[in-house]
């Protein structure tokens, strides 16, 4: 796992773990800086206990850390993957590629992976919902974002 892009956000990260470790979180696994690396690692972290108070919960966490929230419904599911002001990625695991689509649909995300992690190449549009972004970069998407249509209609 390479370093997080700046020691800011390694200190952000950190600080949303120390929140949700206040609040009740526990670790299952990483949770601290490698002891033995210079910059701004993190370990692969893993928090349970999440309750919707929590930084990790409400923030994008942009650093190895995975704040697991159960869910008994797919509707409960799709709400809680919705109940946030961002919406850059979101990824579905199952096997019914019915439900994976009709999920697909609902979640207010700009991409949605199934059954792995983020793949996109650069044909394809890049870009979030919400507060995660408001344009698109990559294939015809991205080639509008950066463009203005002029009609200029004369009489003859």
């Amino acid at each position: 796992m390479g370093p997080l892009v700046a020691q800011r956000q390694l200190e952000t990260l950190e600080a949303q773990v120390q929140d949700a470790l206040a609040k009740g979180a526990k670790v299952y696994t990483g949770g601290e800086r490698p002891g033995n690396l210079m910059g701004a690692y993190y370990s692969p972290t893993i928090l349970t206990d999440i309750t919707f108070d929590m930084r990790v919960w409400r923030e994008e966490a942009f650093g190895p850390v995975l704040p697991v929230v159960t869910f008994k419904t797919e509707d409960e599911a799709i709400r809680l993957a919705n109940d946030t002001i961002y919406g850059l990625g979101a990824f579905v695991f199952t096997n019914d590629t019915e439900r994976y689509r009709r999920v697909a649909r609902q979640l207010q995300s700009g991409i949605v992976a199934h059954n792995n992690a983020l793949y996109f190449s650069p044909a394809s549009p890049f870009g979030g919902y919400k507060k995660s972004g408001n344009s698109r970069t990559g294939g015809i998407a991205g080639f509008h974002e950066v463009t203005q249509i002029k009609l200029i209609s004369e009489e003859k």
